[in-house]
């Protein structure tokens, strides 16, 4: 470990910093890290739905091209669960309940051929290691997901389809994405094709037991060097060193923790309200950045029942709250689990309502898809639009202008100061690799690092 990196504070105990965190203690470094919530995994993160059950509230997929989790989850010795897909699935569209032997809603298959051949065009016109240098990234970056579309001229079913994918993909509205962010993110996970299917795809299984076991076998690597409760506020830094200032939950006390550097892990709309002194040369966040827009919704019955129907428990709907919904449920079959899902425009609007409102329209949604199963024993709401430390999920939504502002600085340090967290991986953005991909590339500068690039000398660190 390079002297100059031999005390390293780690600000967020999510999956991108607990696997830094481990990587640079490997290395020899004097670790800490500071996590704001009681508990780690950040956006990863399991809920009780049944006795026997724990169902993933946060990210939960995951695919072969998934190589880093993979080897993580082999070393941690973490079996997968296959995503169910058997049977037939469902569709609400506008009201009007079908089943299907496939995927594909019940709209014109020309119109979302040509929705998708047009979507692989500008996929393909992203540069994959610098979406700000894409041709036409200026214009791309400069026109919303859903004025692209407009542009299109394409079939109205094309259009009904369009904010579906879009939220089932990317937890997004159209209105509040560039056109670069949504071609850069399909082309970031994988494609088009990868990224939306199950078997042989981005989805096609789901971590034994939760991806929060993962999470909690990394922080058990770490020890006592994990400190919950501790809301970083600031960073100061200058030639001599830096002191990360944060809050213990415990006794409000304010607390400082001098390192040699520092690794920021966190979405990067907290990183932004993030105090730091020298002030940063590039936000991490601008006013048109968003929080993803993402709630899941787990119904929770005796056994999968849905499958006696010959249905998968996977649907489609247009009119919400449930954009979607997959069997999410156990390998031993010991309850049913349906997973629904509220993103994009519908997610602010659910979660303006109360709790028992929004478990009525969750189990009245799930009856009209599936009239022949009975109420749900329970019904579990994870809102992250509203959970304090995140600001959303899947990830963060980069808005018009974004990617030309943010992109150039998204790894560059600021002096003592690196960055981690799914949305600075040019790979798998949004996703668990991309964390994962994330915080071995901040603990690999970390390592090898040379001296720090030059801070202003007026901020003095005690």
């Amino acid at each position: 470990m390079n002297g100059a990196a031999s005390r390293v504070v780690v600000v967020g105990a999510g999956l991108a910093g607990l696997t830094a965190a481990v990587e640079l203690v490997a290395a020899g470094a004097e670790v800490t890290v500071l996590e704001a919530r009681d508990r780690v995994g950040g956006r990863v993160h399991g809920v009780p739905v049944a006795d026997t059950a724990v169902a993933d509230a946060g990210a939960a997929y995951l695919g072969v091209r998934h190589t880093e989790l993979l080897a993580l989850l082999r070393k941690h010795r973490l079996g997968l669960v296959p995503t169910g897909m058997a049977g037939d699935s469902t569709f609400l569209m506008y009201d009007h309940r079908t089943t299907s032997a496939n995927r594909m809603p019940p709209l014109r298959g020309v119109a979302l051929g040509k929705l998708f051949d047009r979507l692989e065009e500008l996929v393909d016109q992203v540069d994959a290691e610098a979406p700000w240098r894409s041709p036409r990234a200026e214009y791309l970056d400069g026109i919303t997901a859903g004025g692209w579309m407009d542009d299109q001229g394409v079939h109205p079913d094309a259009r009904t389809f369009f904010p579906l994918f879009i939220g089932e993909m990317m937890a997004a509205d159209p209105s509040a994405i560039s056109a670069l962010h949504m071609a850069f993110y399909l082309r970031s996970g994988g494609g088009i094709r990868y990224l939306n299917a199950f078997e042989g795809g981005a989805q096609q299984w789901r971590i034994d037991g939760g991806a929060h076991r993962l999470c909690a076998a990394l922080s058990q690597r770490l020890g006592q060097r994990v400190l919950l409760g501790h809301p970083v506020y600031g960073i100061d830094q200058n030639a001599g060193g830096a002191v990360v200032r944060c809050v213990s939950a415990a006794d409000r006390t304010r607390q400082d923790y001098p390192a040699d550097r520092v690794v920021v892990a966190v979405p990067p709309l907290l990183a932004q309200r993030i105090e730091f002194r020298p002030g940063l040369p590039t936000p991490r966040a601008t006013a048109a950045t968003r929080p993803g827009c993402a709630t899941k919704v787990h119904l929770t019955f005796p056994a999968p029942l849905w499958r006696k129907h010959g249905l998968s428990g996977w649907s489609l709907s247009t009119n919400g709250p449930l954009l979607s919904t997959v069997d999410d449920s156990p390998p031993d079959d010991s309850a049913g689990v349906l997973t629904g899902f509220v993103t994009g425009a519908a997610t602010s609007l659910f979660g303006e309502l109360s709790s028992t409102k929004q478990r009525d329209a969750a189990v009245a949604h799930v009856h009209r898809l599936f009239p022949q199963l009975p109420a749900p024993t329970r019904c579990t709401v994870s809102d992250w639009l509203a959970e304090k430390y995140s600001r959303g999920g899947y990830a963060a939504l980069f808005g018009l202008g974004d990617w030309l502002r943010l992109g150039p600085a998204l790894t560059t340090p600021h002096g003592r100061v690196h960055w981690a967290g799914t949305e600075t991986s040019l790979e798998f953005f949004g996703l668990m690799e991309g964390a994962i991909r994330s915080g071995r590339r901040v603990a690999a500068e970390l390592i090898h690092a040379a001296e720090p690039s030059t801070v202003p000398p007026e901020v003095v660190v005690r």
